[in-house]
């Protein structure tokens, strides 16, 4: 469960707004992670969440160079190296030159890599499924609406150190929207 405040600061239920969504929401993403990873650990080939990260993060950016992977997985090159070496020995991933740069190498998902993704997909998808029937049609299309809206306001003001801290109200004057 998500603790806001330290030990006893449980405050899940306590309060509206923002912040009791943001909680209720947290919480949520937990449960919906252990599904998650429940669901690819049953994959025919187990990867780490690391692993799985890279393959996703290839499958959406064919042809990253080592440099652009560990820039979108957040980690060191040299951790992205040994990741990559991984994926290439479990051949999952290939390394080819870059056709116009000779000193650059691409990151490619080999077919055996997209049967797993999508055999982690196709799992998934049915364990959250199972766990959407158990609820009724009304909150599955309010859940439904909920992350529509949620998406929305994503894209009109995606999260960063910067809109952390910041008022509502000075936004559109900080960011030069109006």
């Amino acid at each position: 469960m998500t603790r806001l405040g330290g030990p006893g600061g449980d405050r899940t239920s306590e309060g509206e707004g923002a912040e009791a969504a943001a909680l209720a929401i947290a919480d949520a993403l937990e449960s919906l992670t252990t599904l998650w990873s429940l669901a690819a650990q049953e994959a025919t080939l187990r990867l780490s969440l690391h692993q799985l990260r890279a393959l996703r993060a290839l499958e959406g950016a064919p042809g990253l160079n080592l440099t652009a992977l560990a820039e979108r997985l957040d980690i060191g090159l040299p951790t992205a190296s040994r990741l990559c070496d991984r994926l290439e020995a479990a051949g999952l991933l290939e390394r080819v030159l870059h056709p116009h740069k000779r000193r650059e190498v691409q990151l490619n998902l080999t077919a055996q890599a997209r049967r797993v993704l999508d055999d982690v997909a196709r799992r998934r998808t049915r364990a959250l499924a199972a766990v959407l029937e158990h609820m009724g049609p009304a909150d599955r299309a309010a859940l439904s609406r909920g992350l529509e809206a949620f998406r929305a306001a994503l894209d009109e003001r995606p999260p960063g150190p910067a809109a952390a801290g910041r008022d509502p109200a000075s936004a559109t004057e900080d960011d030069g929207r109006e």
